[in-house]
C-alpha cells in the first residue's frame, strides 16, 4: 500500500517541479533586467559596458532647433540613444551618418536617438554639420554649457548611453561605433522589448 502511494507521489512531484521550473523562467524572462542585454554585446556593440541593473540618470536641460529648453524627463515612455558629441571631434562626425541611419530605421513613438552636441557656437554649428554633411534624421540638440557632460561623468567624445523607457541608464558606450550595424539594431531592439519594471 505504501509502495503504491509512493508511485502516485513520484508523478505528482514531478508534475509540481515542470511547472515551477516554468514559471520561474516565464518570470526571468519578464523581470526586465539589464542583464537581458548582455548577449547581444557582440560585433560592433563589443565595447558596450551593461549596467548591473537600470541606473537611475541626473536631470540634465539643453536646448533643441527652437531655443526650448528640453530635459529628459519629457522623453520618457521612449527608448532613448543619448549620445554626446562634438563637431570638432573626429570620431564623433563620423559616426553620425551611423546615428542617422539608426533613427531613419527604428525612430519613432518607442525609439529615439538624442545627439547632444556640446559645441560653444550652439545650435547653428550642429545645423551647419548637419547640412554639410546631409544628417537628415536628427534632430539638433546643443548644450553649450558642457553641464550635461560634466552632470553625466562623461570624460571622453564620442560617449552613448541607452536609457529605458523609464529613463533609466542600460549601459553605455565609449568611443565611436557604427550605430547602424545589424549588432547595434539588435541590441536596441531588445532593449525595445524589455519590460519597464
Amino acid at each position: 500500500m505504501a509502495q503504491d502511494k509512493y508511485k502516485l507521489a513520484i508523478p505528482a512531484f514531478a508534475f509540481l517541479s515542470l511547472c515551477l521550473a516554468f514559471f520561474t523562467a516565464l518570470l526571468i524572462a519578464q523581470s526586465g533586467h539589464a542583464g537581458d542585454l548582455s548577449e547581444k554585446i557582440t560585433g560592433e556593440m563589443a565595447k558596450f559596458t551593461v549596467a548591473g541593473k537600470p541606473q537611475p540618470v541626473p536631470q540634465i536641460t539643453f536646448y533643441d532647433e527652437q531655443s526650448r529648453k528640453i530635459d529628459l524627463s519629457t522623453m520618457e515612455g521612449k527608448v532613448i540613444l543619448l549620445n554626446f558629441w562634438a563637431t570638432w571631434c573626429s570620431p564623433c562626425r563620423r559616426e553620425m551618418k551611423d546615428l542617422d541611419e539608426l533613427q531613419a530605421q527604428l525612430g519613432g513613438a518607442n525609439f529615439a536617438v538624442v545627439a547632444l552636441s556640446s559645441d560653444r557656437k550652439g545650435i547653428p554649428a550642429v545645423r551647419k554639420f548637419y547640412d554639410d554633411y546631409k544628417i537628415r534624421h536628427l534632430l539638433a540638440y546643443n548644450d553649450k554649457s558642457g553641464k550635461s557632460q560634466h552632470t553625466f561623468q562623461i570624460f571622453g567624445l564620442p560617449t552613448t548611453l541607452l536609457l529605458d523607457r523609464r529613463g533609466r541608464e542600460l549601459g553605455r558606450l565609449v568611443g565611436p561605433a557604427e550605430w547602424s550595424s545589424p549588432e547595434a539594431i539588435d541590441l536596441i531592439r531588445t532593449a525595445m522589448k524589455r519590460k519597464s519594471g
